[in-house]
């Protein structure tokens, strides 16, 4: 059985306390502002920079703490304090490869390696809108350069925003879709 991420206020409470200590999960004290929904709370954990960039780097391959470092570009004190908090979510966890003096690499969990989709559709939107040249080329086995789809797995159906219709579970939350 998978373990569940932390809470939202565990997360911001163990950012709080810095990078030596992570907070216990505890569920927060009121209702969260706006609406409740999956894409809320996956940002509460991995919604900023560095984590994302952390999670890139190590789908890339990079398991040590000053690749990852080099690589994003964070500053040494919140690269630890993202790393634990991502630790403490369950998106990745750490190794010890070195006794003396106590080395760790960081892998990523099962939920760590389903973020990669969403770090594959930064990167195309990125390509796309942001950057003039990409800095890099993802090829997929063929050969070709990646292009990724959304597919329905039931239907095989490339998935499009006229072909969705969303249902809301929230009580006292409906979906309102304007036409256009």
């Amino acid at each position: 059985m998978a373990a569940r991420p932390a809470t939202p206020a565990a997360i911001a409470a163990s950012d709080a306390a810095g990078a030596g200590a992570v907070a216990p999960a505890r569920v927060p004290a009121e209702r969260p502002r706006g609406r409740p929904c999956a894409v809320a709370a996956g940002l509460d954990i991995v919604g900023d920079r560095w984590a994302l960039l952390v999670i890139r780097e190590l789908l890339f391959g990079n398991h040590r703490f000053d690749e990852i470092a080099h690589y994003t570009g964070a500053p040494r004190d919140r690269l630890t304090a993202r790393l634990r908090t991502l630790e403490a979510a369950g998106v990745v966890i750490r190794r010890q490869y070195s006794d003396r003096p106590p080395r760790f690499e960081y892998h990523l969990t099962d939920a760590g390696r389903d973020l990669a989709p969403v770090i594959n559709a930064l990167r195309a939107w990125g390509e796309r809108w942001v950057v003039e040249s990409p800095p890099i080329v993802v090829r997929h086995a063929c050969g070709q350069p990646l292009e990724t789809v959304t597919i329905c797995r039931h239907c095989g159906q490339k998935v499009r925003r006229a072909d969705l219709k969303l249902e809301s579970r929230a009580e006292g939350w409906e979906i309102v879709r304007h036409p256009r």
